[in-house]
This record gives structure tokens, sequence and C-alpha cells, in this order.
């Protein structure tokens, strides 16, 4: 069998994260694994494939499964979370060496030491209703 991209020690810190879901009342099917699901992410964004050319397999569920909980985790903030959870782990082991640190506005909002401005005004002039 291939090599899981997901290993125990990187799911048991991602576990705690994930909201727990009890089972729907209404019946249906049951939920997919989440670590299934985490594993058909883990692929996509390690390969750069689309959501639904995931190709079938066992180890994960479908590209469309694999999408929405990406997207409920995106929203329930999971991301940023486990970052700088994964960041601490590497510090304290001694294993960030900030002469090689990188950071970009992908990983820092680059802000140039202002606040967020208000919304920008148009100085566009409108145009006028014609009232014939």
């Amino acid at each position: 069998m291939a090599e899981s991209f997901v290993s125990d020690a990187f799911w048991y810190e991602v576990k705690p994260l994930l909201p727990q879901h009890p089972p729907d009342p209404r019946g249906g099917a049951p939920r997919a694994d989440d670590r299934k699901c985490l594993e058909g992410i883990t692929y996509i964004l390690r390969t750069g494939c689309q959501w639904q050319m995931l190709p079938e397999s066992d180890r994960w569920p479908s590209g469309s499964t694999c999408w929405r909980r990406f997207t409920e985790w995106s929203k329930a903030g999971i991301w940023p979370q486990l970052h700088r959870k994964l960041l601490n782990r590497l510090g304290k082991a001694g294993r960030i060496k900030l002469d090689t640190v990188v950071v970009d506005s992908a990983s820092v909002r680059a802000k140039k030491g202002a606040c967020t401005p208000a919304q920008v005004r148009l100085i566009v002039r409108k145009m006028a209703v014609k009232g014939t």
C-alpha cells in the first residue's frame, strides 16, 4: 500500500481541532470519516489536483466530499489553529531556523504599518438618470 499522507502524529494534532458532529436524527448515510477526508485534502494540496479529479481510492472519499469537509473546516477556522499549533511544537523542539524563514503576504498580512482604511470612495462621476 502507498504511504499515507496523514501520519498518526499529524492526525493526533488535527483531531482535537475538528468540530464534533452527532449523528443526524433523520438518518441517512453515515458521515465520511474525518481522517479519510483529511487524507484526500492533503493529496489535493500536495499534488495540485482539482477536487473533481481526485482519483478514486479506498484511502479517501470523493472529491466533492473532501471539498465540502475542507470548506466546513475552513469556516470553523481549523487551518490557522493547526498552523499555530504546529509552529509552536516546532519552535519548542528547536526545529525552526529564523535565518531561513520567509514571511510573505500569503501567510502574514502586509499592512505597511497602517490601519485598515475605511471603504474607498468612488471618484468617478455618476451618470444622472434622464428625465425625459
